[in-house]
């Protein structure tokens, strides 16, 4: 199974969000810049992110994306299906009809079996993603990290979050 480059993107972009401070917020171009990748093909994604209530968009000049929710309340399950959508990866359009010598219909009363083998594998993939929420990942990169890639992030954090307009407003 392949997924989509917007997948990676994603998941990386929502655990960045993750380390923002309250009421901040990342352009997507921030984003993208971070990461290496192209701001309008990470934008497609972003709006996904915000349309399946992953994440919070703020517009105008001083906008950007921050999490709607928790870490801890987003699944890789949940940035996958914004992402690549709720359609299984595997679609059986019945080939085993097709071709010469067709055989009667009762054989195929019942789902294709490669059909059926492939929807259980993708209920064990989802069921392994659904364990996995975002603060999970985050966890883990903390026990492995020596202090560099958090670095990095702040680093680059510091520099491009900024305060929505609503919460620069209540400091000020």
């Amino acid at each position: 199974m392949k997924l989509g480059d917007g997948v990676e993107q994603a998941l990386h972009s929502v655990a960045m969000l993750a380390g923002l401070t309250d009421g901040g917020v990342l352009s997507a171009a921030a984003l993208a810049e971070f990461h290496g990748v192209s701001t309008s093909y990470l934008l497609k994604h972003l709006q996904a992110l915000s349309g399946a209530g992953i994440l919070e968009t703020f517009p105008g000049p001083k906008g950007g994306y921050r999490l709607a929710k928790p870490a801890s309340g987003i699944t890789m399950l949940d940035v996958v299906l914004a992402v690549e959508g709720p359609a299984p990866a595997f679609r059986c359009s019945e080939i085993r009809q097709r071709g010469p010598n067709p055989v009667p219909g009762r054989f195929f009363d019942k789902p294709c079996n490669i059909s059926s083998a492939m929807l259980r594998a993708e209920r064990v993939y989802r069921a392994e993603l659904a364990k996995t929420t975002i603060a999970d990942l985050i966890d883990e990169l903390t026990a492995l990290d020596d202090g560099s890639i958090a670095a990095r992030g702040c680093a680059f954090v510091a520099i491009h979050e900024r305060k929505t307009s609503r919460e620069a407003q209540s400091k000020g």
